[in-house]
């Protein structure tokens, strides 16, 4: 499933899977991989410069994390181009979910959030229920 958000025509996709080869959910680890896709879909250039995520899990834990780029880089998006990226995070429980931001620094120097959409990450093994 993808979740997607878009903040001053920068399109923010993001695609979660959960990767069994990397969980040992019978010693409570689990382990996703989540693939970013960026497209500046407006009319100038925008340098994504840091990232911060709020990350919680099944049972209300709470991580921050706050970083400079993604992955190493801090690619330069020009009009009409795409980036993608993946990267993974691990929990102590079967699902849990991310959200965050990316501090974005556009062609005139000015500074600007976007916004990384809501996601769930949810194993084979999580607790489905219905509220």
């Amino acid at each position: 499933m993808n979740f997607t958000a878009v903040t001053r025509d920068i399109e923010v996709t993001a695609k979660p899977a959960y990767c069994t080869e990397r969980s040992a959910p019978s010693e409570g680890g689990y382990f996703w991989t989540y693939t970013i896709t960026l497209t500046n879909h407006g009319a100038s250039a925008a340098q994504l410069l840091a990232r911060h995520w709020d990350i919680v899990d099944e049972a209300g834990a709470r991580e921050t994390v706050d970083g400079p780029g993604v992955v190493g880089e801090q690619p330069v998006l020009a009009p009409g181009e795409s980036y993608t990226y993946t990267s993974g995070v691990p929990l102590t429980t079967p699902s849990g979910m991310m959200r965050g931001h990316y501090r974005m620094r556009g062609a005139d120097g000015a500074l600007f959030d976007i916004a990384i959409p809501a996601f769930s990450l949810d194993s084979p093994f999580a607790h489905r229920t219905v509220n």
